[in-house]
């Protein structure tokens, strides 16, 4: 019950009680008066009524007795009265019900009065003529009671009533306060802070609101310094700090990340040695106010810069990784960038189309960080050896689908559902127990698996991606994937999928058929959430109204700050693969990604989130991470197993 209830309940119980009593004291009080009126009414009557008797008795004169007392008796003030003739012993008796239609039955069938009477004697000297007894009529009394209590409750009621709305209007206002107290704390609870509340006129309020402001100010203040420590950490150890742009080592994390998950695109590296010409001139502080300058350039003028990463890697040397883009697409970057370098060689006092060189290789099915980077570099080392400003690597690999052939071939998939289902166990740090399972598809052509590594580029590519995600949830429920593991099942949703109002209402109704949706945990990339944040949001009402929780996958990768996880609360984050320790190798990259791991682990431990750590290779590498004290571990230490399912035809 909350305070307001109970502060209202216990008013209210006063004020009945207080009301219970004045009513009490007001019947009582008014019973004994009308009892002390009644007999001293019918004192009075008797007595003016025998005087009234006596000459009429002494001349035997009954006519006129008889008249005498009907006129008394009449008025309904007494109940019954007797008179007996002494000198014949005859009696005559007049007699009254108690009954009024004013009153009701019940009220009288209380016999709240005892019955009154008064008998006399009447005398003519000392002769005895009769004797009188009068009985009260207690409908009277009843009457009376009856009207002033009616008025007496109706009176209370009315003011109860007003009191009531009155006290309710007042503690509504007293509240106030302490209602906002309590929802600046759960949002508090929830890592939402809020600008300080109004310090209230109560006293004691104000003491909680000061305290409630006080905490919440330091918590601010404690989480703003861990998303600090992260952004200290990324930009000490993953930036380089004359161009501000990402380093080396962070370009190597976002390679191993990149190529060890399904997608495409390709790697640039780019010789500016014109730099050293601007060394030479004027000195390294004009040098590096120039590349301040370009830096600035590449992240503003450059296309499709949201899935881009723009690297300095060395003195002259910078690196280009397009996350997401074809061919066409790259050799759009490709030109756009050649652009803007001659322009700035012109603004910078240097000939254009001259000491830069540029090598690009697209990545190929298989290929690893080591080869990508060899590819690109011999490509840059071709361009500069034939004075070229540009040169690609090409890889002789055998296409097998062309890309409308594999539209054709993934739209069919969809529509048939020719997909084969694995799944790999997320594990507690601790005890090894399997958290949940996250699942993976792969295609089945005439009898031949097709690993997602080939075919998702192309689902990307052909914006496919919601129909897969609806695909895959479909075949999920019908071969009750939920029933084989007592542990939840984790998909991972498209980029394309969040955006997607028709996909938001499909999987509303999804949720509500689907008999277990607490057993179901999306995934959704960081880089989706931070350039779609609203609609994540809506997305993430969505799940947690029917059940299913959200996770964030390749948390840490972006340079950006975690802000998002606050707004989001998801219901774990999983750490990029970039800020793993890759081969456990000692040294300072291992122990740079170790620090900024545990940073981010106190970020989600603040905010009540779980945190998944990735990457983990063996035993000897999970014994590095378990000092982290990370929620849980992925890896190829437990690598994906098949499920024991069949799938549609």
């Amino acid at each position: 019950m909350t305070l307001f209830n109970q502060i209202n309940s216990l008013l209210f119980a006063l004020f009945l009680l207080v009301m219970t009593s004045l009513v009490y004291f007001q019947f009582t009080e008014t019973k004994a008066f009308m009892v002390n009126q009644m007999d001293s009414d019918l004192n009075n009557t008797v007595t003016s009524l025998s005087l009234m008797l006596k000459p009429h008795l002494e001349t035997g004169d009954k006519a006129t007795v008889d008249t005498l007392v009907n006129v008394i008796f009449e008025g309904g003030f007494y109940k019954k009265v007797q008179l007996t003739w002494l000198a014949d012993q005859k009696k005559q008796l007049w007699e009254n019900d108690v009954n009024f239609k004013t009153i009701p039955q019940w009220f009288i069938d209380l016999d709240l009065f005892e019955k009154q009477s008064k008998e006399v004697t009447i005398t003519s000297g000392w002769l005895q003529l009769a004797t009188l007894k009068v009985e009260s009529n207690p409908a009277i009394g009843y009457q009376e009671l009856w009207r002033i209590m009616n008025d007496t409750l109706m009176i209370l009621a009315a003011l109860f009533l007003i009191s009531v709305a009155a006290l309710r209007f007042r503690l509504k206002v007293i509240l106030k306060p302490l209602h906002e107290v309590a929802k600046h704390a759960r949002d508090v609870s929830k890592r939402k802070f809020h600008p300080d509340m109004k310090l209230p006129s109560t006293s004691e309020l104000k003491e909680v609101v000061a305290a409630v402001n006080s905490m919440s100010g330091q918590l601010k203040q404690v989480f703003t310094a861990l998303d600090e420590e992260v952004n200290n950490l990324k930009s000490v150890s993953l930036r380089d700090q004359v161009s501000q742009l990402p380093n080396r080592l962070y370009l190597t994390g976002q390679l191993n990340s990149w190529l060890n998950e399904p997608g495409f695109g390709a790697l640039l590296l780019a010789d500016f040695s014109w730099l050293d010409e601007i060394h030479s001139k004027y000195g390294y502080q004009i040098r590096d106010q120039t590349i301040k300058v370009l830096a600035r350039k590449l992240i503003s003028d450059l296309p499709f810069s949201a899935d881009t990463v723009v690297a300095r890697i060395s003195n002259t040397e910078f690196a280009f990784l397009l996350q997401k883009a074809d061919k066409h697409q790259v050799s759009e970057y490709l030109q756009s960038l050649i652009r803007l370098m001659n322009q700035e060689m012109l603004n910078a006092g240097c000939a254009p189309e001259q000491r830069f060189s540029i090598g690009i290789s697209e990545r190929s099915v298989g290929v690893n960080r080591t080869e990508l980077l060899s590819q690109a570099d011999n490509a840059l080392q071709k361009a500069v050896s034939e004075g070229k400003s540009s040169h690609w690597f090409y890889v002789e690999t055998e296409q097998e689908f062309s890309r409308e052939a594999w539209r054709k071939q993934l739209v069919a998939a969809i529509s048939n559902n020719d997909f084969t289902f694995r799944w790999q166990p997320i594990q507690q740090c601790h005890d090894n127990k399997i958290i949940h399972r996250e699942i993976y598809c792969r295609l089945e052509v005439e009898g031949k698996i097709i690993p997602a590594g080939q075919f998702m580029p192309f689902i990307e590519r052909l914006s496919l991606g919601h129909k897969l995600d609806q695909c895959l949830l479909e075949a999920i429920n019908e071969d009750d994937l939920f029933a084989l593991n007592p542990e939840p099942i984790a998909v991972n949703l498209s980029r394309e999928s969040i955006n997607n109002p028709d996909f938001h209402r499909w999987l509303t109704a999804y949720l509500e058929k689907v008999n277990s949706p607490e057993k179901i945990h999306f995934e959704i990339s960081e880089t989706g959430i931070t350039q779609n944040l609203p609609a994540c949001i809506q997305l993430c009402e969505i799940m947690e109204n029917a059940g299913a929780k959200l996770g964030v996958d390749n948390c840490g990768r972006q340079m950006g700050a975690l802000t998002y996880l606050q707004e989001l609360k998801p219901h774990y984050i999983k750490l990029d693969m970039s800020l793993s320790c890759y081969n456990n190798e000692k040294g300072e990259e291992n122990q740079q990604n170790l620090e900024l791991c545990r940073a981010l682990l106190n970020i989600a431990r603040g905010l009540n989130i779980k945190a998944i750590i990735t990457g983990v290779e063996d035993d000897k590498h999970l014994q590095t991470i378990k000092p982290l004290r990370a929620d849980g571990y992925q890896g190829y230490i437990m690598p994906p197993v098949e499920i024991n399912t069949h799938p549609h035809s």
